[in-house]
């Protein structure tokens, strides 16, 4: 399976069009036609369903998709590591994580090293812990900034110094919105938004909730406090996230902490024993020489709730 006909494949998922796929890669038609069915024919079953004007892809075609994506954000990001010289360092640094006030360490670093060293760039990648630590197993990034990962023995960390609160999102007029913080009590009945990872078997947001967890009412989840933002304005509910991810002054909505207060942590990971590559090496000696780093094994079994 060639790296051509890998992209040529993504460019028909993208437009949803054999003929405007070929015309984004000044191809003639009947020749990207042509290598979709060789493509089908080589993964052993369809990959498309045929329609009269648009393309969907199957399910085997949208899991070729998913690794087509990996297997070429991988392979751009070896030849790019690969390709730095050995006096100047430059290349790209590839880092994901979650939304988190927390982040602004990894900003500060990342802006102090660019200035030395003009030549390096940064690609940052949004999404959950879960995403971010399947992107970082794979190669596909260097770091990952993860919120209270369960298992950091896994990989090499850096905790960062700064700490999130969790709260409640809400309309600005709502009954709550009087109060100064929020218990499990007040929240029991009412129509919660919160995040995937949050709500996963085991999380300190749920140990928070504890006897109050099966009288919780959640309606929707979310990955980026954004959306769930959105959400409250149109009404669906209450979004259960961390503060100073929304600026909510002059808006219709506020922020209400929950008590006792839950705080969290943030990490930045790395495989053990893994390749980074120099620029990504020296990321790490500037992030390192920020104050009050600690080694999160130290205090990974403290409690969230204060």
């Amino acid at each position: 399976m060639e790296l051509r006909v890998l992209r040529y494949f993504l460019a028909v998922a993208r437009e949803q069009n054999i003929t405007r796929a070929a015309e984004t890669l000044f191809l003639a038609q009947p020749s990207l036609s042509r290598q979709m069915q060789l493509l089908e024919r080589e993964v052993g079953q369809p990959l498309f369903v045929r329609g009269k004007r648009t393309i969907t892809l199957t399910e085997a075609g949208k899991l070729l998709k998913k690794r087509a994506e990996e297997i070429l954000d991988l392979y751009e990001k070896t030849q790019t590591d690969l390709m730095a010289t050995a006096n100047d360092v430059e290349g790209e640094i590839y880092i994901g994580g979650g939304e988190s006030h927390a982040f602004q360490t990894i900003a500060e670093a990342a802006t102090a090293l660019q200035r030395d060293y003009p030549g390096i760039r940064f690609r940052f990648f949004s999404g959950d812990a879960e995403t971010i630590v399947e992107r970082l197993d794979k190669g596909l990034i260097d770091f990952g900034v993860t919120v209270d990962l369960a298992d950091l023995t896994r990989y090499e960390s850096i905790r960062l110094p700064l700490t999130d609160r969790w709260g409640v999102l809400m309309p600005a007029d709502s009954p709550l919105a009087r109060q100064d913080c929020l218990t499990p009590n007040d929240l029991k009945g009412l129509p919660l938004i919160c995040s995937r990872q949050s709500l996963r078997p085991g999380s300190r947001l749920l140990q928070w909730f504890g006897d109050d967890i099966r009288r919780i009412d959640v309606r929707a989840t979310y990955n980026l406090l954004y959306n769930a933002s959105l959400l409250v304005k149109a009404g669906l509910g209450y979004a259960v996230g961390l503060d100073r991810l929304i600026n909510t002054k002059d808006t219709v909505l506020c922020f209400r902490p929950l008590s006792p207060a839950l705080t969290t942590h943030l990490d930045l990971v790395w495989k053990q024993q893994g390749a980074l590559s120099r620029p990504a090496t020296l990321f790490l000696t500037y992030l390192k020489q920020k104050k009050d780093l600690t080694d999160p094994s130290s205090d990974q079994n403290d409690s969230a709730i204060d």
